[in-house]
């Protein structure tokens, strides 16, 4: 559930290009498909059998932290690429406040970056991975709340008083300059 009533269901299903290199040749690759699902009061539902397949690109490397021998030798960091831009499953109105909010998260190429090493398990780590991507998501479509006639009034007494005081310490500020003035005539 979501707060302001508003039942949010995304699911982002395990949908990602696995890359694991097994030999400087050999890399295999999964590919599942994404569904996302927007009920109650929303303003999409997206099935991926009939539109393009979006990806998440997932790379594996060496995890820091304390693991002793094992975590010099297992890539457990998971490393997933999310495709914003092309991801026309998404409005476009989540899309750009995605690409706003997390402009530090996105490089060139406009991949939504995420990383997770939290776990000593890779699966667990893209699974970490894959919840941030959906929460992420989940926050970029929540619709702003109308501001009731309180919040209104809350706001503009908070706005007079700050006007007020600005107004004051301007005054202040001028009648410390006046007093350093020094007349010759």
């Amino acid at each position: 559930g979501c707060a302001r009533g508003t039942l949010l269901l995304f699911i982002l299903s395990l949908c990602w290009t696995e890359k694991r290199n097994f030999t400087a040749r050999q890399t295999e690759e999964k590919c599942v498909k994404p569904r996302a699902q927007l009920v109650g009061g929303g303003s999409f539902l997206w099935e991926s059998k009939n539109r393009r397949r979006e990806r998440l690109t997932v790379s594996y490397s060496r995890s820091g932290g304390p693991g002793g021998q094992h975590v010099n030798k297992v890539n457990t960091k998971a490393e997933v690429r999310f495709h914003v831009r092309t991801a026309d499953w998404l409005p476009e109105d989540v899309r750009l406040k995605i690409l706003e909010k997390n402009k530090n998260r996105i490089n060139k190429a406009g991949e939504l970056l995420v990383t997770s090493e939290l776990s000593r398990s890779q699966q667990r780590n893209l699974t970490d991975c894959v919840e941030k991507i959906s929460a992420i998501i989940t926050e970029a479509s929540e619709k702003p709340h109308e501001p009731t006639e309180e919040d209104v009034a809350l706001r503009a007494a908070r706005l007079e008083k700050r006007n007020k005081e600005r107004l004051k310490q301007k005054k202040i500020h001028s009648a410390t300059k006046q007093s350093r003035k020094v007349d010759f005539y």
